[in-house]
């Protein structure tokens, strides 16, 4: 991190500038991180085109990533993550390719939701996920093709059908303490509640005591691994196991 920058002294992320490109509809993710971000580290946002769920929409995402890496290297961000699950799960080489173009063009580490997801799945060890989501049935299938690509069975899946980050927004978080909560008796060991344009953060600890399974959410995933590829070892307790 560059000692020059007098922004740094200020206390705006003077730990970790994290710089995230973020599907233009969904209104979360910021407000939901910005909650929970650890002292001394900061987010600054840059928004792809994504307003719909189609293959096109979705792959359409991906087109601008150079030039959004760029404006975020304006600010001097440290690390950089293409924050979409549907997008970075697309298929199993979609976050490498995603990180490789970061990479090259914006010079400093860089990561995607998918790879967040890969890591903290490994951390928590599941066998059998239950997989809670918003998404139209073409999405959950990816994203199922996605998980039994790592070694993971999904045996319970739920898709509310909706196409649009906003409306995935307007989802109480009650509903997804309630769709957690069925995902008992299951078989499931974990329960992954997907999407980043989701308001789910306030019911992780409370869904993980009565259901008795961690569970893992989009945004919760790609903090936490963007904080510890940075080596910052911050505990939070409300993101339940994984932070623990």
């Amino acid at each position: 991190m560059s000692q020059s920058d007098p922004a740094r002294g200020k206390g705006y992320g003077w730990r970790m500038r994290l710089g995230m490109l973020l599907p233009s509809s969904n209104p979360v993710a910021e407000p939901e991180l910005t909650r929970f971000l650890p002292e001394g580290v900061s987010l600054n946002t840059t928004r792809l085109k994504l307003a719909g769920s189609t293959r096109e929409d979705l792959l359409g995402m991906t087109d601008g990533v150079e030039q959004a890496v760029k404006l975020l290297a304006d600010a001097g961000v440290d690390r950089l993550v293409f924050n979409c699950t549907a997008v970075s799960t697309f298929d199993p080489a979609m976050g490498e390719a995603l990180r490789q173009r970061m990479e090259s063009t914006g010079g400093r580490p860089a990561t995607s939701t998918s790879d967040a997801i890969v890591a903290a799945l490994a951390a928590l060890a599941p066998r059998k996920v239950a997989l809670v989501t918003p998404y139209i049935d073409a999405v959950v299938e990816r994203e199922i093709g996605f998980l039994n690509h790592y070694g993971y069975e999904v045996v319970h899946k739920v898709g509310l059908g909706l196409a649009e980050g906003k409306a995935m927004a307007s989802v109480e978080p009650g509903q997804w303490f309630r769709e957690g909560m069925a995902c008992a008796g299951t078989g499931a060991d974990c329960v992954f509640v997907s999407c980043t344009a989701i308001r789910v953060f306030d019911v992780i600890a409370g869904l993980e005591r009565d259901l008795g399974l961690p569970v893992l959410t989009s945004n919760q995933a790609m903090l936490w691994w963007c904080l510890r590829e940075a080596g910052l070892q911050d505990r939070i307790p409300a993101l339940g196991r994984l932070f623990a």
